[in-house]
């Protein structure tokens, strides 16, 4: 299943494809709008994120093609937007038809989650229960503790989504993890899934008030017992 995903910003792509693959899609990605939609039948994707802080003008006009044919309910499509995203603009995008609107920026998960809860329901049923998402609100435990490389100071925080890929991680005090790299390989992590202590290699993919981390690795068997506890939990 295939999602396309039209893109300027190289960052905004690494954003947007770590948080969304664990959803099972195959993400096609376009940086002009115009060769998207030459490419649209042939690609037929279930599901569209667009950006209108890279394209302004032409958002608008790609919106109106894939409606042509593509209702609403069978292909979503998500737009990611400026601060300033106007209200005129707003109406015309509910006009059009549009699944639903996030900022480009992220500044928090909040806009990640927004797109996920919009394309969730097209992800393969396979790979949905495979990689299923938890917030703490969940009845399950989750809690996180590693070591900044750079200082050894421990970073502790409030986990916002956990899967069996990894996480995203908020800081409880930003500033000792602000010196984190992407792609900086964390050793000494502690992670806490209900009565149970992992101890995973992780990556960081992601920086900023939300940390992403992905498990690059766990001790012997620890991470098949990660997914038996996450396969067993209770649908949220």
């Amino acid at each position: 299943m295939k999602l396309l995903l039209v893109l300027g910003s190289d960052k905004t792509y690494d954003n947007v494809s770590l948080f969304l693959k664990p959803l099972g899609f195959e993400m096609i990605r376009y940086r002009y709008i115009l060769k998207a939609m030459d490419n649209i039948d042939e690609i037929d994707p279930v599901g569209i994120i667009i950006s209108a802080k890279d394209f302004p003008r032409h958002w608008k006009t790609m919106v109106c093609f894939v409606r042509y044919d593509r209702p609403k309910n069978e292909c979503p499509i998500v737009i990611l937007k400026g601060e300033n995203f106007p209200e005129e603009e707003l109406n015309k995008a509910i006009a059009l038809d549009v699944n639903g609107l996030a900022l480009e920026s992220m500044k928090s998960s909040a806009e990640l989650e927004k797109i996920q809860a919009i394309l969730t329901r097209y992800a393969p049923a396979e790979e949905k229960q495979k990689n299923r998402q938890y917030s703490p609100e969940s009845q399950s435990r989750f809690g996180f503790i590693f070591s900044n490389p750079a200082d050894g100071k421990l970073v502790t925080g409030t986990i916002k989504t956990v899967s069996s890929t990894g996480i995203f991680f908020e800081p409880n005090h930003p500033g000792i993890a602000e010196n984190l790299k992407t792609n900086t390989k964390i050793l000494d992590c502690s992670f806490r899934a209900g009565k149970n202590i992992f101890s995973p290699v992780c990556a960081i993919r992601r920086t900023g008030k939300i940390i992403s981390l992905e498990f690059l690795s766990f001790p012997g068997t620890e991470k098949e017992h990660l997914d038996m506890y996450l396969e067993n939990l209770p649908p949220e």
